[in-house]
Formats: structure tokens, sequence, C-alpha cells
């Protein structure tokens, strides 16, 4: 179908589910209307089933009734991927047995349906895209972002065969997206960094961001035995995993004795103490990780001669490799898929049937109003009015001498003097964000100043490891008086940096020691006004309060559970930890007001208990 055939509004449904981290996208004529995980709804983190809520929601956002979608795509293409598990299986026999026989039922009752599921699922007759993984991290990647031409780099554990592949890509016009080399399991820096997540005892598929937090605790003793033993990587980022080592190709498990034979014993006890080993461990695959990265983009950029890359896949998601690959690599810009992981699929399923498969069409970056990217902050989840949070507030018996309604610009100074006197604060705000991160809608917010902050909101919020750190939020034109980020944008929270001036030895004479990890980083959000003006405001009236335009960030939610979605949602959280502060739109609540709060406090002890907090 060509471009001149399409009768606009073209409706696409992207989706992406029964792996990790599913997800639903819904494009009008190429523009995003709504994208969520289905986390969010079911409150199940990671939830992998179908994503009925999550396209409920796409759909109600665009008035639309599943009979009325011209196309649904689903990011990957599943007879390809059984293809890979049955040859995998068969070239490892007899050892994979077992884990053939865990796999095969799901496949049997439901992976190999995938597309009949999809129809019963939705009520839905008309043509169903299959675009493979890579294929959609790559649409995820360009095609929102705000190049009209540049490479791009996908990095993930695996798809179908290929964890790693580069290409180029072009519009406006007929739009181009080439894969032009990939790199095929086994062989997987995903899994490799997987690999060390399971063997310092964290989960797999959630805990690589505890193992990149962990990773400046360590020193790099284990990168020659890394890649003596493990990775054998070449001049242009291509490598080979020694298999030998890892079980995740044929077992249950990612690594198993000669492992443990490399590397001083065997895996830590998942809420096991930390030893200097694990942060060792941490720190040399994360070294390793980023040489890695930056060979591979090095090469991408020789091979394609552009000055613009775009990236998507898990991988995308480390963030200290970005920075370094900001700083020493060879683009002048790059652009990150904020949603990178499976969740983006979705979207980028959505994208290459839009411009692939339909031919359809978006402006340029010279013809748009504004020369940015697509994403709208990647605020694109569900909003909820007023009298949505006060039916809340109600249900919650929350009495209403403990609530405070105002204006916009009342309650900005309001939450900036409560924030300035060390207050930490639930943020709810607008859309919730697509993705892994808080950036200003769903956020737990506190004065990044204080040298207990840290290991307070960690422990008695967050009930997570105290090594955590924490995201800075800054406004964007002061971003460089505090960041070496040398111009460069971070709006998604995916480019770490040096923060000007730490002093690591004399903690007091650091401006901001919450945000500021133990190696003189920090993982970085820039607040630009015309992409939310209220959290801009917030941080505006924060510096007027402080002279500070800097505010602790991290998602609004505790271990364990997604980021909360709904006012019901955020208003539990706040009542069963030691937060103070909850901000939904104009509405604040003060937990002091509250009478018998602090028996609610009791369950915030009880979760620190349980996973030996204090």
């Amino acid at each position: 179908m060509g471009g001149a055939d399409l009768v606009a509004p073209v409706n696409i449904l992207g989706i992406s589910c029964w792996y990790h981290d599913a997800a639903a996208c819904l494009l009008q004529d190429g523009q995003i209307v709504a994208a969520a995980q289905e986390e969010r709804f079911t409150r199940q983190k990671h939830d992998a089933a179908f994503p009925a809520h999550a396209t409920s929601y796409c759909l109600d956002a665009a008035g639309l009734t599943a009979g009325e979608l011209d196309a649904v795509a689903f990011y990957d293409k599943p007879f390809l991927k059984f293809e890979r598990l049955l040859e995998t299986y068969v070239s490892y026999a007899p050892r994979g047995f077992p884990s053939f026989l865990k796999a095969m039922p799901l496949w049997m009752k439901q992976k190999l349906w995938i597309p009949d599921l999809i129809r019963r699922e939705l009520g839905y007759e008309g043509p169903i895209f299959y675009p493979e993984h890579h294929e959609s991290h790559a649409a995820s990647a360009f095609f929102p972002s705000p190049f009209d031409e540049a490479a791009f780099l996908t990095i993930d554990g695996v798809g179908e065969w290929a964890t790693t592949s580069w290409g180029t890509a072009r519009r406006p016009g007929s739009a181009e997206l080439q894969i032009l080399a990939e790199q095929h399991f086994p062989h997987s820096l995903g899994l490799l960094y997987s690999a060390f997540t399971y063997f310092c005892g964290f989960k797999v598929n959630s805990g690589e961001y505890k193992l990149m937090g962990l990773a400046p605790y360590g020193e790099p003793r284990y990168v020659d035995r890394i890649r003596e033993h493990l990775i054998d990587v070449k001049p242009d980022g291509s490598f080979r995993l020694h298999m030998d080592a890892f079980t995740f190709a044929h077992g249950l498990t990612m690594t198993g004795r000669r492992f443990e034979e490399l590397f001083d014993g065997p895996r830590r006890a998942a809420e096991a103490p930390l030893t200097q080993r694990e942060k060792d461990l941490a720190r040399s695959v994360q070294e390793v990780t980023e040489d890695v990265v930056l060979a591979m983009a090095r090469h991408v950029h020789q091979e394609t001669g552009l000055e613009n890359l775009c990236m998507a896949g898990g991988v995308a998601l480390n963030c200290v490799a970005n920075g370094r690959l900001e700083r020493e690599g060879p683009f002048k810009r790059i652009w990150i898929q904020p949603a990178a992981g499976d969740a983006g699929g979705a979207l980028g399923a959505a994208y290459a049937a839009w411009h692939l498969a339909l031919g359809g069409q978006t402006a340029s970056t010279e013809t748009r109003e504004r020369a940015s990217d697509l994403m709208q902050g990647a605020r694109l989840g569900p909003s909820y009015t007023a009298l949505d949070i006060r039916r809340a507030l109600h249900e919650a018996g929350i009495p209403g001498e403990a609530v405070s309604d105002a204006s916009t610009e009342q309650i900005l100074a309001r939450t900036a003097t409560l924030l300035a006197e060390g207050n930490v604060v639930g943020w709810f705000q607008g859309r919730m964000e697509f993705g892994p991160r808080a950036l200003g809608g769903r956020s737990i917010l506190a004065d990044p100043r204080g040298d207990e902050v840290q290991r307070t909101v960690n422990l008695k919020i967050k009930f997570r490891e105290s090594f955590r750190p924490f995201a800075p939020s800054v406004l964007a034109e002061r971003a460089d008086d505090y960041f070496d980020l040398r111009g460069a944008e971070s709006p998604y929270m995916l480019l770490v940096a040096p923060v000007r001036h730490p002093d690591p030895d004399a903690r007091g004479n650091n401006r901001i020691p919450a945000v500021t990890h133990v190696d003189g980083s920090a993982r970085i959000q820039t607040v630009s006004k015309s992409v939310d003006p209220v959290f801009h405001g917030l941080l505006s009236a924060f510096e007027r309060e402080t002279g500070c335009p800097v505010l602790v960030n991290t998602s609004f939610n505790v271990r364990g559970e997604p980021i909360v979605m709904a006012p019901g949602d955020a208003i539990g959280c706040f009542l069963t930890t030691h937060m103070d502060v909850l901000v939904m739109e104009n509405i604040l609540v003060e937990k002091r007001l509250i009478p018998g709060a602090e028996k609610d406090i009791k369950t915030a002890e009880a979760i620190a208990a349980k996973y030996g907090l204090d």
C-alpha cells in the first residue's frame, strides 16, 4: 500500500508482550497519541501478559474502537524466534532438554498462536504486521528522533536471532531504514551484562540498574579476566562470547561452574550482604561494556559517515555508557529512545508499520513547529482530573484539613518551600511517563543539598539498597553550571556526566551531594519549559527559594512495585512510606495533618525489616 492510498487518519496499534515489559502504543498518521506499559495498570512489575489494559487506554485516548484500527503491529517475528529456540535446543542437546521442557508448553499453548490471540483479545480482523525485533528497536530509535538522517545502533539481550544491529535511516519523503549488519545469538552484550547481574545476586531484566549503580564502588580488577576468558572483542566492536562459562543458551540459569571458577566462588545469594567482590565485578563488566559500545559506535560512524546516532535496545538504557559515548564518541549528536527496552518495541513496531509497510510520512524537522523529537517528553500515559484526585482522597479517608487546593503558582511556591525545609514530596502531574524513568510526571522529589537525603529516601521511602544513586533534575538553561554536559541535552535521564566541582573528600563543599554518585557523576534530566512547563516552574520556584536549580528526582514507587499510575496508587505509596507531602495536580496533602498517619508508617517499617534495611 503506498502513501497515496492512505486515507487520514490512519490508526496503528503497536503491541509488545509475552516476554517482559508488555506495552501498547497508538499512532495516528505517524503521531504518537498514547503509549503505556501494562505493569502500570495491573501493578505487576514487568508484566509480560497481553497488554489488554494498555491497549484499552490507547484506544480510549484516541476515541477509537478496535474495529476502527487500520493496522496492528507486533514487535517481533514469533516463528523466527521459535526457530532460534529449536535450533539452540538441538545444538546443545541433551543439556538443553530441561529448558526445552519448560519453554515448549508456553509456545505450544500461546506464542505460536499470536495472530489468533491478538485478534481474539482485540476483536480485530484487519492486517497485522510483524517487523523483526531489532527493526522495531531501530524504528523506535529513529522515527521519533529529531533527525532527518542518522545511523542507528540497537543492542539488547536477544530478539529473534539478532543481539545487536546497526544501519542507517532517512526521511522525509519515502522513509528508509536499512539494517546493514547484525550480531547473532548467543553472542550478546546484553546477556553478558545480565550474566553478571545474575551472578551478583540481582534479578535479570530488572537488576541491571543495580549493577550499574554498584560499579563505582568497585575496582576493575576482573577486566582482564573477562576479556581473556569471556569475550573476544574485535576492533570494530563485534565480539564472540566463550560459551563454556555461560548456561543461558541451554539451561535455566545464566552462569555455571566455569563462571564460579573464574570469579572466586559461587554467585551471591539474593539479599545477601554485598562484598567487595560484587562491587569489583560490577565495575569490571561495566568498563568492558562501555568499551564495546564505544568500539561499535566508532565503527558505525566510520562506515556510515553520518553525524547523528540513534539508539535503542535494553543496553541503550546504560546511561553511564551513553555518557562516555556522548563525551568520547565520534557522533555530533546522539538521541536515545526513552523506552529503549521491550516496551518501546510497541512504539517501534507501530512506526515500522506506518513508514515501512504503509508508506506513511511525517514532516521533516525543518518543517515542524519545533525541531525536536516526537516523544512529547515521554509523557504519553494517562492523566487525571481534580475530581478523580478528590474522589481518591475521599476513598482513602484523607481528611479535608490535610488537603489544600490553590492556583498552579501558589502550589509551586508552597511545594518549593516545603522541599527547602527538608520535606520529601510525592509529585503527581499530568500524563504518566512511558518508559522506565520518572521525569516529573510520577516522581518523588527532595532537596539535593542534604548529605543524608540519599540514605533517607533509599531506606525509608524506596526500601532499596543504600548505594543506589539518585538522579538530579535541573533547569535546562542551568545544566552546564552544575554538570559537565558540554551543551548536550538529557531530557530522558539517559546520560551520566561529571558533576562540576564535587568534592568527595569533603562533601560539605559539594553543592548537591544527594545526587552526586561516589565517583563524582550524576544521571541527569534536563528540564525545558517548552516540554514540561509545570516541572520547570517547580525547579524555578525552588531556585528562587534556595539559589539551587536542581532537585532529587526518583520514581514514585517502592521496591518491587511499578511506578504509580493513578491517584489511588500515589496515595497508597504516600501513606505507607516516610514521605512527607503529596502534590497531585494543584492539590497538596501534608501527612503531618493526617490524624493517625504514624500507624501507616508501621507498614513501611515492616517492609524495611523484610529486606533487612535499617
